[in-house]
């Protein structure tokens, strides 16, 4: 698999990233067998670049990857961690923490649940608006200056507080939702990223498992995200899976999977100075697997524009976040 710059850091990843939330978090009961099964499958299909945080399960993922790093060893592992998003709060709303002196304790905590001395890519998991970003980001250029960390990170932040954060420290990547049915970042985040040669890593980028049209319905378990998310309920849902069955009429055609396509279309946006890296999540080998293939997958300017038609922003029905977490994304 390719290897592409993160951002001017001088690291460099795969062209396919794991997001690893789903084997402590929001997507149901996880076999700790099964997930260790699923690193390994992305370790011997080229895939470096693993993506987790302090959030995930109360720090249960970050702890799972670093016994698995024991066991496959840290120099294959570009490891990229979050600190900053806390569990809901007594009233039952999440809340953020970007203080200095919360910053310095999660790293160490991060640090030693993954038992390494240095983490890779380290980001601001959501901006808490009441600490100004020379604060946060200073806390965390210190990190940097310390070696405890060697690169710096934000995720669903503006693109007015992204050029704020890369005049105090250089920013390697950004990382936000960006997918065929939620394509947002490209209105400003994405050309902002193009112009300061920052690497933008869409997490979901196949809709919380949506494009991949092997959802077969709409219920889910109350400790499933899905479960409180309008573009998977009801009429949107019905009206979205119409969107999936003419992308999966497109990849059948391509003798693609769905999946496959979706991911072929983000790839599609590396070039020039864009450079994006897709972490696709999933605790299953036969997933990891048909993701990985998807780098190897190239579509003509003629099948992006028409993927894009599919997927036009009018047509995807819902939001995708309920009003309380769609308040704490894009500070």
């Amino acid at each position: 698999m390719d290897r592409l710059p993160l951002g001017q850091s001088g690291l460099s990843v795969s062209a396919l990233g794991l997001g690893c939330v789903g084997m402590s978090h929001a997507y149901g009961t996880a076999d700790e067998a099964q997930s260790f099964a699923a690193m390994r499958a992305a370790i011997e299909h080229g895939i470096n670049f693993f993506d987790t945080a302090d959030l995930y399960g109360a720090g249960h993922n970050e702890a799972l990857i670093g016994r698995f790093i024991r066991e496959i060893g840290r120099d294959k592992l570009v490891i990229a961690t979050k600190f900053g998003s806390l569990p809901p709060d007594a009233s039952g709303l999440p809340s953020v923490n970007n203080s200095p002196e919360h910053i310095r304790a999660a790293c160490d905590a991060s640090l030693k649940r993954l038992g390494i001395d240095t983490i890779d890519l380290y980001y601001m998991h959501r901006r808490d608006p009441a600490v100004p970003l020379a604060e946060s980001v200073g806390a965390m250029a210190r990190l940097v200056e310390a070696g405890k960390v060697r690169a710096l990170g934000l995720s669903e932040i503006s693109a007015a507080s992204l050029r704020t954060a890369q005049a105090i420290h250089p920013i390697a990547a950004l990382q936000s939702e960006y997918s065929l049915w939620f394509r947002d970042p490209e209105d400003d985040v994405l050309p902002t990223c193009a112009e300061l040669g920052i690497t933008f890593v869409p997490f979901s980028p196949l809709g919380r498992a949506f494009l991949t049209g092997t959802l077969a319905a709409t219920s889910f378990a109350s400790d499933d995200i899905r479960s409180t998310l309008p573009r998977f309920q009801g009429d949107a849902a019905a009206r979205n899976r119409g969107l999936v069955d003419r992308l999966r009429g497109f990849a059948e055609q391509r003798g693609i999977t769905p999946a496959q396509a979706a991911l072929a279309w983000l790839l599609s946006k590396n070039r020039g100075r864009q450079t994006v890296v897709p972490i696709p999540g999933t605790k299953q080998v036969k997933y990891v697997i048909e993701n990985a293939a998807a780098s190897a997958v190239a579509l003509t300017a003629e099948e992006v524009a028409h993927l894009e038609t599919i997927f036009a922003r009018e047509a995807v029905a819902g939001a995708r976040y309920s009003e309380i977490e769609a308040a704490r994304a894009g500070n």
